[in-house]
């Protein structure tokens, strides 16, 4: 079981970091189509190329899902924490968040192969594209939240639920402060924790 999860972190590392430079790719390819749109419909002589519209939305969808993805995998999502930190209501949440994301996984899947078979047939207006490259969103984004919600169970059933949200989980700032003081609360030690960042900014702007 350790061997698999080493293998599967090693995939997914490797395939988060490719979803990373496409994900790149992608926000730039959308800011330029945008740009061109507003530019040409203020500048006459510059040709109106529909696709582009086309195209924006096509991108935006694929961000959208990818992005959907790699959020899974740090657990980036919104939470809306009901129970104690710690408690067993609160562990069981926390391993129900991860099967529900395998179950999402799961149906992007398996529905989402008829929906992108259904693009076959079909085809974007002004491109010509087939829509079969806008319709596999969800089962490609389906197939990386399968792979990253099992790394998270498997870790979790191997080493705990601690041990997994500290080794992937995106760092909370809030619980990572230090309060020391019984009566000073997490929202009070955030503040001093900004305001020393302030003032060790201010220092080290006077002495340079």
């Amino acid at each position: 079981m350790s061997r698999m999860l080493n293998g599967l972190a090693s995939l997914n590392r490797v395939l988060e970091r490719l979803l990373h430079v496409l994900l790149l790719a992608l926000v730039f390819s959308f800011i330029l189509l945008i740009i061109y749109q507003v530019v040409s419909r203020n500048l006459p002589f510059m040709p109106r190329l529909y696709w582009t519209e086309e195209f924006s939305r096509f991108t935006f969808q694929w961000m959208v899902m990818l992005g959907a993805a790699v959020g899974v995998l740090h657990a980036d999502h919104f939470v809306l924490e009901a129970f104690p930190r710690g408690s067993r209501a609160d562990l069981a949440t926390r391993v129900i968040r991860d099967l529900a994301c395998l179950a999402i996984g799961l149906i992007f899947v398996i529905y989402g192969k008829d929906f992108a078979q259904s693009g076959l047939r079909r085809s974007a207006t002004a491109s010509g594209l087939s829509m079969v490259y806008v319709y596999s969103t969800f089962m490609v984004s389906g197939g990386f939240i399968l792979l990253f919600s099992i790394q998270r169970l498997l870790h979790t059933l191997l080493h705990g639920m601690n041990d997994m949200e500290a080794a992937l989980n995106t760092p909370n700032e809030i619980e990572a402060l230090d309060v020391s003081e019984p009566d000073q609360t997490p929202l009070d030690a955030l503040d001093t924790h900004l305001d020393s960042d302030r003032s060790s900014n201010n220092n080290g702007g006077s002495r340079s």
